[in-house]
């Protein structure tokens, strides 16, 4: 199997999972570890994450955009390392800015529906001064599915 099948194989799993483990590398070089959901985009190779700015995460990828993303299958046993250069929109500054918007797009493409009150939605994401973590998707290893 080359090398491009190989990660032909592992991807598709960032589209059947929308929660993953993100890492990013500490102050101190250990790796810091983060729950999250996403959304992947296979076209783009692009994971997108919604985060807060004041995080450890967002701080370390801030400083240092190297990441890797983890998903794993329903049982454990297939899983997907994905590696990449993370990129930080501006933070969410006005409830119809840019961040917000692509805000939008994350939510509905991770729930896969609408919100109830997109006006409280957009209000709550400049409060909490959340913004998108893109990882362009550079390189994968792991474990296919059989």
């Amino acid at each position: 199997m080359s090398h491009s099948d190989v990660q032909d194989a592992l991807l598709p799993l960032l589209a059947d999972r929308r929660l993953g483990v993100l890492a990013t590398i500490g102050k101190d070089g250990r790796p810091q570890l983060s729950n999250v959901n996403h959304t992947w985009d296979p076209a783009r190779r692009l994971i997108r994450i919604s985060v807060t700015a004041g995080r450890a995460k967002t701080r370390n990828l801030a400083r240092d955009p190297r990441a890797s993303y983890h998903v794993t299958s329903e049982d454990g046993w297939a899983w997907t390392v994905a590696e990449g250069t993370a990129e930080l929109t501006p933070v969410a500054a006005d409830p119809h800015d840019a961040t917000v918007e692509e805000l939008i797009e994350v939510y509905r493409a991770i729930r896969g529906e609408e919100h109830p009150d997109w006006d409280d939605y957009r209000r709550a994401m400049v409060a909490d001064r959340r913004l998108v973590v893109r990882l362009a998707v550079e390189r994968a290893y792991g474990q296919p599915r059989r």
